[in-house]
C-alpha cells in the first residue's frame, strides 16, 4: 500500500477558516514528525554530540534549533507571551552558518541530554498545537498576519530536514543506521551518454507578489525580468559516470582548472574526488545518508560549486565549446522549456522531489521533463548567480537575517530542489544559496552559451535603514551635534575612572561604533545585537577596515560614502572587538563577567525590557557599571503596553521610565549622579533629519 504524500505548502488564501486551520495543523504535525524521524537514523546518543563537520554544530543543536525557532518567532508576533525554556531558547537560537557572528565555540555550550531535548520538543509541539487549534485566525494569511510566523516555523523546519540530512550523511558511518522511513533508491546502471539540447531565446519574469497564496521567504518577492539569448543545456544532470572522466583525467590534480578560491579549498580539503565517493581498491563506492553502496554510475554526481566549476572548465578545454554553469535566469528558461507545473497536492511528483519516491538520488534518466531530465528534483543544481535581491525586496520584520547576510557575493544560488526538498523548497520560486565550498544534496548540469554579463554590484550597502545607521555611527556630524555612539563611549570611559576595564558589552550595538570606541579603553568588547543586518556591518568593518554605503539625498538621487577605521583612528583596536547576534531579553550564559554594559537606545525597543533589567546584574562584576540611554519612545509596535516600564499614570500620578528603572534596578544597583540628556541626529535625506534627546543614567552594581 503506497505511503501517504508528505504535505505540500498549503494555500493561505482560503475563505474557509476551519478548513485552513485544519490544513495548517496537519502540515505542522507532519513536519514535526518527519523531522524527528530523521534523527532516528542516529545510532547512539554519542552521535548527537560529535560534530559531523567542523563548520557546523553537533546534531543535538539542530534537534533543538527548529523547536526553539517556533517559540522565538511566536513571541515576536505575540501568539505566545511566555517562554518554555529560556536556556534552550538562547542556546539553540543561533549558529547555523559560518558567519563571523555565529557562535560555534563548543566551550560556550553545556549541551542538554537527548531526552531533555525530546521533552522540550514535546512541549513546543503541544504549545503550537494549542495555538493553531484555538487562536483567532483571520484570512488571508499574509506578511502582516501573526499566523505567518507559524508557517515560517514549519517551512524553517523543512529546510533543516534537508540540511540535517546532509550532516547525517557526513557523519561517521558507525554513528548512523538504516531506517525503513529513509529507504534509498536501489536502481542503477550504466551512465547515459549526455548530449546538448537547444534552448530557444525567451523572456523571463521572476519574483512573487505579496498577494501570492503560498508562503515564501523574503528573497522570493519583488520583480526581475530579462531577455535570455538562446543557449544549449545538457540533457541530463552530470552523472557519476560522466564526472569519472574528469577524475580519471587528473582534474583534481590540474590546478589550472580551478579558480583561486576553489584551488584553496581543494588544497585545504586535500580533495582528490567528490566528497561522497569512497575508493574501494580499483572500484568506487558512494556514501548515502545511512549506508555505503556500490557506485551507481547513472546517479547525479554531488559536488560543491568549486568542483562543478572546475569540471566545466575541463569540459570547455576538451571540447572547445564555451561550457559553463547556467545562471538563475537560464534555469528559468529550462523550466519554461520543460513546461513544468508546480507539483500536485494529491499525486506523487513527476520528479525525485518532496520525499515522494526515495531517500536518495536516482538515475538521471528516470524523470523526463520535456526534452530534458531532472529540471527539478534529484539534486539541487548549482548556478553561476550569487544571490541578490529582486527589485522591491524587503526583509520580513521578524526574520531579518534569513537572506540579507548572504548578499555578499559569496553565496551562490542553486535551483530545482533535491529528493528531500519539501514544502517551499520544492516550489519553482524557491531561492536558496550556499557558500561555494558547502555541500548539500547538490550537483549540476552544464550549458553552452554566450558569456554571462557580470552581475552589477556597486559594493555599496544600499539598504536604506542600514545606510542611515552606518551614517549615524560612522558618518558626518550634523548641526554641531557630536557623534552619538562616540559621545556615549567617552562618557562611559570617563565614568569607569580607575575601575577594572577588562571586558565590556555593547548591548544593542547596531552597526557597532560604540563597540570600537569602547575598545580604546577595554581589553575586549563584545557588540551584541538582535539584527544580523546591523552586526554584519560592524563585523565587516572589523575584518576589512572599510565600509561603503549609499545615502538618499532626494527621491531616487543618492550620494556615496566610504568610511575607514583608520580615518576614525580605530584600526588599532579592531582586534579587541567581536560581534555576536543575540537576544537582549534572553542572553546566553557566556555573556557574563563584564566590567561595563552599555545599553544605548535599547530598552524602548525590546518586547520585554523588564526581563532584561531584572537579571542584568548577573552579567556584571561587582562594582561594574550599567549605562542605559533612551529617548523613552514607548510604542506598542515594539513593546506591548503592559511591558512598558514607565511613561504612564500609576495611581493617578505620572510614573516615568526613570521611576521604573529605579524600581527594577534598585535592589542591585546604585544610581550614580543625576541622569542627563545627550542629543543625537539621524539623517534621513539631505533635507530631513531626526533630532532627539536620549536620557543617560549610570548605575553601579552593588
Amino acid at each position: 500500500m503506497p505511503q501517504p504524500l508528505f504535505s505540500r505548502t498549503p494555500s493561505l488564501a482560503d475563505s474557509d477558516i476551519a478548513e485552513c486551520r485544519d490544513r495548517i495543523l496537519a502540515h505542522f504535525h507532519q513536519t514535526f514528525d518527519r523531522y524527528e524521524q530523521l534523527f532516528e537514523t542516529l545510532a547512539s546518543a554519542e552521535a548527537y554530540y560529535e560534530k559531523p563537520i567542523a563548520l557546523r554544530h553537533p546534531l543535538i543543536f539542530y534537534f533543538g534549533h527548529t523547536a526553539t525557532f517556533f517559540i522565538n518567532k511566536l513571541l515576536l508576533v505575540g501568539l505566545i507571551t511566555e517562554r518554555i525554556n529560556p536556556r534552550f531558547e538562547s542556546m539553540f537560537a543561533i549558529g547555523v552558518d559560518e558567519m563571523s557572528w555565529d557562535d560555534l565555540n563548543e566551550a560556550h555550550y553545556d549541551w542538554p541530554t537527548v531526552a531533555e531535548v525530546k521533552d522540550y520538543r514535546n512541549q513546543v509541539r503541544a504549545a503550537v498545537d494549542r495555538i493553531i487549534r484555538s487562536k483567532t485566525l483571520t484570512l488571508p494569511i499574509n506578511w502582516e498576519n501573526p499566523w505567518w510566523a507559524i508557517l515560517m516555523g514549519i517551512e524553517h523546519e523543512r529546510i533543516h530536514l534537508e540540511t540535517s540530512s546532509v550532516l547525517i550523511r557526513q557523519h561517521r558511518i558507525d554513528y548512523v543506521l538504516p531506517h525503513p522511513a529513509w529507504e534509498p533508491c536501489r536502481q542503477s546502471g550504466a551512465a547515459p551518454e549526455n548530449a546538448l539540447v537547444n534552448i530557444p531565446a525567451g523572456d523571463i519574469r521572476l519574483g512573487k507578489a505579496l498577494s501570492d497564496a503560498h508562503y515564501g521567504w523574503d528573497n522570493e518577492y519583488g520583480q526581475h525580468q530579462a531577455a535570455i539569448a538562446a543557449f544549449k543545456a545538457s540533457r541530463y544532470l552530470v552523472s557519476n559516470g560522466e564526472f569519472l572522466a574528469f577524475v580519471a583525467a587528473g582534474g583534481y590534480q590540474d590546478d589550472r582548472l580551478w579558480q583561486a578560491e576553489g584551488l584553496a579549498w581543494k588544497n585545504f580539503a586535500q580533495a582528490a574526488h567528490p566528497t561522497f565517493w569512497i575508493a574501494d581498491g580499483n572500484n568506487w563506492q558512494l556514501r548515502l545518508m545511512t549506508e555505503i553502496v556500490a557506485m551507481p554510475w547513472d546517479w547525479p554526481v554531488e559536488t560543491n560549486y568549486h568542483e562543478a566549476k572546475a569540471f566545466c572548465t575541463w569540459k570547455a578545454c576538451t571540447t572547445g565549446e564555451a561550457v559553463r554553469l547556467p545562471s538563475e535566469d537560464e534555469w528559468a528558461r529550462l523550466l519554461a522549456t520543460a513546461g513544468l507545473e508546480e507539483i500536485s497536492a494529491d499525486a506523487p511528483a513527476a520528479a525525485n522531489l518532496h520525499l515522494d519516491h526515495w531517500a536518495s538520488s536516482c538515475p538521471v534518466n528516470t524523470f523526463a521533463h520535456g526534452p530534458l531530465f531532472d529540471v527539478v528534483g534529484n539534486v539541487w543544481q548549482w548556478t553561476e548567480t550569487p544571490i541578490y535581491p529582486f527589485d522591491g525586496f524587503a526583509v520580513h520584520p521578524i526574520y531579518d537575517d534569513f537572506t540579507t547576510p548572504t548578499f555578499d557575493g559569496q553565496h551562490y544560488l542553486f535551483k530545482g530542489g533535491s529528493w528531500i526538498s519539501c514544502g517551499n523548497e520544492a516550489r519553482h520560486s524557491a531561492r536558496y544559496a550556499f557558500r561555494r565550498h558547502f555541500f548539500q544534496h547538490a550537483g549540476f548540469r552544464y550549458v553552452v552559451g554566450p558569456p554571462l554579463a557580470a552581475q552589477a554590484s556597486s559594493n555599496y550597502e544600499t539598504d536604506r535603514l542600514l545606510s542611515e545607521y552606518a551614517e549615524f555611527h560612522y558618518g558626518d556630524e550634523y548641526f554641531g551635534v557630536p557623534n552619538f555612539p562616540r559621545a556615549l563611549a567617552e562618557l562611559a570611559i570617563n565614568a569607569m575612572g580607575e575601575r577594572p576595564a577588562h571586558s565590556a558589552l555593547d548591548l544593542g550595538c547596531a552597526t557597532g561604533r560604540a563597540t570600537f570606541e569602547l575598545a580604546r579603553h577595554f581589553d575586549k568588547v563584545t557588540g551584541l545585537d538582535f539584527s544580523a543586518r546591523f552586526i554584519g556591518l560592524g563585523s565587516q568593518l572589523a575584518a576589512q577596515g572599510t565600509l561603503r554605503y549609499t545615502l538618499t539625498d532626494e527621491g531616487e538621487l543618492v550620494s556615496y560614502r566610504e568610511r575607514r577605521l583608520a580615518d576614525l583612528e580605530l584600526a588599532a583596536v579592531s582586534h579587541k572587538v567581536e560581534f555576536i547576534q543575540g537576544d537582549a531579553c534572553n542572553l546566553k550564559p557566556l555573556h557574563t563577567g563584564y566590567d561595563l554594559i552599555l545599553a544605548a537606545n535599547l530598552i524602548d525597543r525590546l518586547h520585554s525590557p523588564r526581563q532584561l533589567l531584572k537579571n542584568i546584574h548577573t552579567r556584571l562584576n561587582l562594582g561594574g557599571l550599567l549605562i542605559i540611554t533612551s529617548p523613552y519612545t514607548w510604542l506598542t509596535e515594539h513593546t506591548a503596553r503592559e511591558e512598558w516600564i514607565g511613561g504612564f499614570k500609576r495611581d493617578g500620578e505620572n510614573f516615568t521610565t526613570l521611576d521604573g528603572l529605579k524600581e527594577i534596578l534598585g535592589q542591585h544597583f546604585r544610581l550614580l549622579g543625576e541622569p542627563h540628556s545627550v542629543p543625537f541626529v539621524i539623517r534621513e535625506t539631505c533635507r530631513k533629519f531626526q533630532h532627539s534627546l536620549s536620557e543617560v543614567s549610570i548605575w553601579q552594581r552593588q
